[in-house]
């Protein structure tokens, strides 16, 4: 162990201890070196950066928490099971989003939707964002592995592809999820909108009523003299007659208006 300790380069040791380092292959003369950074889905969206090195014999797994190489067995199986255990983990995990995406959805549609639902979509979007990246970074350095170790004796292709395949699924997923949500924010935005413009077009129609009524107090209401109604005890009563009659014959014309619309 000590051995394949001198052997990497201390860049390269720096990379392997990083705990966000991004998915890399790197090819070199007496190792390579693979980093894959996947997302780990609980409560909250994580991701964990794994790191090996590949020699010409063997692999190993980089410890962070006791930074140490641990050697695995098989060449290239090693790693394989390795990335294999954490990408099925995360592919069922990816499903608490889907479910998620698909209940803001319902609600919407069914006008039930709370006062955080830009909170929520905006949660969601970040998160879902974030995996994308992830995961396009993976589906990269798993095309440049394959490529180079193709055609090397004993490479299980086929494990490695399928790990893509997997990979690529779940990139494809998220790509539609985030597609369902920029729909989602549209259909919200446009109900919002039109709620928006029902309560200027009821305030609109409670102006165009009140409005004349309005003009009437003021004209009655100006320190001046020569004013209608201001002598006898009836004045009162002309006056509330004026604004009543006013009030129906408005309220007639915006009715006849609305019809006609």
């Amino acid at each position: 162990m000590q051995n394949i300790e001198k052997l990497i380069d201390d860049l390269h040791l720096e990379d392997l201890q990083n705990e966000m380092h991004p998915s890399f292959f790197d090819e070199n003369e007496g190792y390579d070196m693979l980093i894959i950074r996947i997302p780990v889905i609980s409560n909250e969206l994580n991701a964990k950066s794994i790191g090996f090195i590949i020699t010409q014999q063997s692999s190993y797994y980089y410890n962070k928490n006791e930074k140490k190489f641990e050697e695995l067995t098989g060449r290239f199986e090693g790693p394989y099971h390795f990335i294999d255990k954490l990408t099925d983990k995360m592919l069922k995990s990816f499903i608490k989003y889907q479910d998620a995406v698909s209940d803001m959805e319902e609600k919407l549609y069914k006008d039930n939707m709370d006062e955080h639902f830009i909170t929520h979509w905006l949660e969601l979007k970040l998160d879902i964002l974030r995996i994308e990246r992830m995961l396009l970074r993976i589906a990269n350095t798993l095309n440049e592995l394959i490529d180079y170790y193709t055609k090397v004796e004993g490479f299980p292709i086929n494990n490695y592809v399928d790990i893509h395949e997997h990979i690529d699924r779940t990139m494809r997923s998220a790509t539609h999820q985030l597609s369902k949500l920029d729909y989602l924010y549209s259909f919200y935005n446009a109900k919002s909108n039109d709620k928006m413009n029902r309560m200027i077009y009821i305030l609109t129609i409670i102006s165009a009523i009140f409005l004349p009524l309005n003009l009437l107090v003021g004209f009655f209401g100006m320190n001046t003299s020569g004013l209608p109604f201001t002598s006898g005890s009836v004045g009162t009563y002309y006056a509330m007659s004026l604004m009543f009659s006013l009030f129906v014959i408005t309220t007639l014309l915006v009715y006849k208006w609305r019809k006609k619309v």
